[in-house]
């Protein structure tokens, strides 16, 4: 019999759910990327012109295979470390970073839902998976005494983490999809 919360252990819901609340949310994001770009670059260049011509370029030439490529090379990312926090009983620095990762990814996408006074891709399961599951998971986490303590520089480290891993993915894309 359990005689406390830290005896609770961290399951499989905990560490390779990241991996299933991403594919979830990236779901979304498959099905609302290109045709958005499309939609909206326009008037997206208009209201801030202040972001250079090379940025608007970029977002408004990545196909629908390009993007899929690009949340295929996500996918083992996020696997890696929902894996590694499987194999950690949640411990895996990797795992924990890549957690903060997600739910601060969820972040961005509702500031963007503000910025474009709309709803852009991933704005949608933002707060309905992405930030609900974080928030669960590191409950879990914390329950179990496995949670690092936060400090400051996690944040930057999770943000980090997630554009690092969003410009590799992109990049691996550029270069599987042309040609």
């Amino acid at each position: 019999m359990r005689n406390s919360s830290r005896d609770e252990g961290v399951d499989g819901a905990v560490t390779l759910g990241l991996l299933a609340a991403w594919a979830l949310h990236d779901l979304e994001e498959l099905a609302t990327v290109p045709g958005w770009w499309r939609r909206n670059l326009p008037a997206l260049r208009e209201r801030y012109p202040a972001v250079p011509e090379a940025v608007w370029r970029r977002a408004g030439s990545v196909d629908g295979r390009e993007f899929a490529v690009a949340v295929g090379a996500m996918a083992a990312v996020v696997a890696a470390a929902s894996v590694a926090g499987r194999l950690t009983g949640g411990r895996s620095a990797t795992y924990q970073t890549a957690l903060n990762a997600f739910g601060l990814h969820g972040l961005v996408h509702l500031a963007q839902a503000g910025l474009v006074r709309g709803c852009p891709p991933g704005s949608a399961t933002s707060p309905l998976i992405v930030l609900p599951f974080t928030l669960w998971a590191r409950r879990r986490l914390r329950r179990a005494g496995v949670l690092r303590a936060p400090r400051p520089r996690d944040l930057a480290v999770g943000l980090g983490f997630a554009g690092a891993a969003t410009v590799a993915a992109h990049a691996v894309a550029r270069r599987l999809t042309s040609g």
